[in-house]
């Protein structure tokens, strides 16, 4: 039922910025917090930025602290991050999803999305 689409990722040169967005629904939405991961090829999944349910307050990996920035529109179920002075390490396949205690509620039924690939090269 949970359903998640990240989109806007692409080719980029380093120093470049995108936006990324991610369409969720199947849940109350602005009843939780929303995070955005990252999985390196040949790396486990990271946490990169997370967002609380009312958006008022965000917190970010040191990795990505000063160049990346959450946000979410709770009346469009909508979750973005902009990302800024890109570099060839934030290179991955990019994930939204809300917090664990969302998780904890619907056992077995965790879903990822498709991610988007963000690939940043000259």
């Amino acid at each position: 039922q949970v359903q998640l689409v990240e989109s806007g990722g692409g080719l980029v040169q380093p120093g470049g910025s995108l936006r990324l967005s991610c369409a969720a629904s199947g849940f109350t939405f602005g009843f939780y917090a929303m995070n955005w991961y990252r999985q390196a090829s040949g790396q486990e999944r990271e946490l990169v930025a997370s967002i609380t349910s009312a958006g008022s307050r965000t917190d970010y990996s040191d990795a990505v602290k000063g160049r990346f920035f959450i946000s979410r529109d709770n009346d469009k179920n909508m979750v973005y991050l902009q990302m800024s002075n890109l570099k060839p390490e934030d290179t991955a396949v990019y994930y939204c999803n809300p917090e664990e205690l969302f998780w904890k509620l619907y056992p077995g039924v965790r879903n990822w999305g498709q991610g988007t690939q963000v690939t940043v090269s000259s």
